[in-house]
């Protein structure tokens, strides 16, 4: 395993982290129809923290537990910052790992 899947699994566990902090992580997942949307980010089925939790985590972890091709792209910060603004939680450490994340996988 390469440097690059360490570090993102461990950006992944510090975003779990944060999103239990902040008590956005639930205990019960989503229906199939909703983990299944076809829109980016599955907006027209769950909450950010949930496509985080339920797509985004563990798509990831599969792909660095199986050393597949990691996405050369990821936007994953500025949804962050749009969906959290509006929300009265300290959401900053949450964003700043999305960051590294975003960082990483374009690198």
């Amino acid at each position: 395993m390469t440097s690059k899947y360490i570090a993102v699994a461990e950006i992944l566990i510090d975003i779990e982290k944060e999103l239990r902090q902040l008590r956005l992580w639930e205990s019960e997942s989503p229906s199939e129809d909703a983990l299944t949307s076809t829109q980016p980010f599955a907006i027209d089925t769950l909450t950010f923290p949930q496509w985080l939790q339920f797509i985004f985590i563990p798509r990831l972890y599969f792909m660095v537990e199986q050393n597949l091709p990691l996405p050369s792209v990821s936007g994953v910060k500025p949804m962050a910052e749009e969906y959290f603004q509006v929300l009265s939680l300290n959401s900053n450490p949450l964003i700043l790992h999305l960051d590294c994340i975003d960082k990483l996988l374009s690198e």
